[in-house]
């Protein structure tokens, strides 16, 4: 596809109606944001802190490793975090002095050419719980200023269509008329169908498959639209299971790179509560979690919402970075599993907690899975290339066990 430009437009910013909500709660916080990853520091930062005067000086560019532009880490906690948790950098120098890692977090912004999106962090406890509390559809805001871009090149064809997918993915996704489950198929059956058009260079059919779908979705079909995809790719839908599937995304979980040693009680929790038993056993469990809703602190319609959120948050995040490596399909994968096994790991948490579960064990888990799989490239890459070696181009649709979220 050829590459385009746009001229001489202005600088557009995107963010979530709840984006300015944030305010950090610093000592209050139930973890901290200076342990378990690298802090990386800017140019301008890393000039000023070299110049940094007096023995406060000296101890700053000694708790540098200049060579990785990145603070040094005791026990996997920034240097500068103290015993209470609070960032003596931050207590010596002011606010000003923090790089703009510090500063940002946790603020999030993906760059695209003329365009700015923001977001909040999953991985921040405090974002986690303006993200997951939401009861409303999430509505995004539009800014434009006058600044300049300075991208080189960049696929704005590709990218308009990748915009106008992910407006109907949020469409559906936020139809509580229909359950999240359909919600859910419908759009992995949405970015497989469309990986399918550009491995074919049917790019130009990209639009009719998006008015088909909502087409669907105006006369009440989506179910229609889904057994039609999976027609179209010859995939047995009732030959794909739940179980089996999960036990291996298990394993790749296991084997990511770990920033958090708390995140192996969590993965061996899953491990011994529901796949070292037999499929029926844990088909009951989640129906028993399931049949539950009323007993628990959170009803039924919340937990709705918060697989509404979740998947919100990651398809709104990740989804039209596509454009940059024509990964559409586990980009999709990649909110689909994000909210599969927040899910999962509730279900042990509600297990082990004598079958009880409260919003802020929801928070944890979501922020906990999100350092773990988001803080880390690695991580990151290695799940979305294994999704999309795994689901890509092929359908995988959820027919087997209980209903998520």
């Amino acid at each position: 596809m050829k590459i385009l430009k746009r001229k001489g437009k202005k600088m557009k910013y995107l963010k979530p109606h709840f984006y300015d909500k944030f305010i950090c709660t610093a000592g209050d916080c139930p973890d901290t944001c200076c342990a378990g990853w690298q802090i990386m520091i800017d140019e301008e930062s890393l000039e000023r802190y070299g110049k940094e005067a007096g023995e406060f000086g000296r101890h700053l560019r000694n708790s540098i490793d200049w060579e990785k532009e990145c603070f040094y880490q005791n026990n996997r906690r920034c240097a500068f975090l103290n015993e209470e948790s609070l960032c003596d950098l931050y207590k010596a120098l002011g606010p000003d002095a923090l790089c703009d890692t510090c500063k940002s977090y946790p603020r999030h912004t993906e760059e695209y050419e003329g365009l700015r999106e923001l977001s909040l962090s999953l991985s921040c406890p405090e974002a986690a719980k303006i993200i997951l509390s939401c009861k409303e559809p999430v509505r995004f805001l539009e800014e434009e200023t006058d600044e300049e871009d300075d991208f080189e090149e960049f696929d704005f064809m590709m990218f308009s269509q990748l915009e106008d997918t992910r407006d109907v993915l949020f469409s559906i996704l936020q139809d509580r008329s229909i359950s999240l489950t359909l919600r859910m198929e419908v759009c992995e059956q949405l970015a497989e169908s469309y990986q399918i058009c550009m491995e074919e260079q049917r790019e130009f059919d990209i639009d009719d498959l998006l008015r088909e779908c909502k087409r669907y979705q105006k006369e009440g079909h989506l179910q229609e639209f889904v057994l039609k995809c999976l027609a179209g790719k010859g995939v047995n839908a009732a030959s794909l299971h739940q179980w089996e599937r999960q036990k291996e995304e298990l394993q790749i979980l296991r084997h990511l790179e770990r920033l958090r040693p708390e995140w192996n009680q969590v993965i061996d929790g899953a491990d011994k509560w529901l796949y070292k038993t037999t499929k029926e056993n844990y088909h009951h469990i989640c129906n028993e979690f399931h049949e539950m809703y009323g007993l628990l602190s959170i009803h039924k319609e919340e937990w709705k919402n918060i697989g509404e959120q979740l998947l919100m948050f990651f398809v709104y995040t990740y989804f039209c970075g596509a454009v940059y490596d024509d990964m559409v399909c586990s980009k999709m994968e990649l909110a689909l599993f994000s909210a599969r096994w927040i899910q999962e790991f509730l279900i042990v948490r509600w297990l082990e907690n004598g079958k009880k579960l409260f919003m802020k064990d929801v928070e944890e888990i979501s922020w906990r899975y999100a350092r773990e799989v988001e803080h880390s490239d690695e991580n990151l890459n290695t799940l979305e290339d294994w999704l999309f070696e795994k689901y890509a181009p092929k359908g995988c649709i959820n027919t087997d066990g209980c209903d998520i979220l």
